[in-house]
């Protein structure tokens, strides 16, 4: 067993989420840094979160993990089936209004009436 499962098991014990422990399975086939960057977030987060320490929106960093390395979905009335990482990320864009193209009008009206943008999720 590698370094980053054995950290991710021994802090989370019984209560191992499987995003968790494909997290640390993606570690440990690249590294944390590498891992980070794949999701668009810090090695100091992906270290928190292995170490069961993470203090911020751990849903946010499970629909990364689930849209990046397996395959997680949400069904967007706008678009279709997409990514759940890409669903977040316009789920953050929809905070603020941008008329910078059509595409983003669209949807910053489709996820502020969708049922998973929970107002600052």
């Amino acid at each position: 067993m590698s370094v980053p499962v054995i950290t991710a098991r021994e802090a989370w014990g019984d209560d191992l989420p499987e995003w968790v422990l494909r997290l640390a399975e993606e570690c440990a086939a690249s590294s944390q840094v590498k891992v980070a960057k794949r999701l668009s977030r810090s090695a100091s987060l992906v270290n928190q979160v292995l170490k069961a320490k993470y203090k911020g929106d751990l849903k946010a960093v499970e629909d990364c993990v689930r849209g990046v390395f397996m395959a997680g979905t949400e069904n967007c009335p706008e678009l279709g089936d997409i990514p759940s990482n890409e669903c977040q990320e316009w789920r953050k864009k929809s905070r603020n209004f941008g008329n910078a193209n059509m595409l983003r009008v669209r949807m910053f009206r489709a996820c502020n009436d969708c049922p998973l943008n929970a107002k600052g999720a």
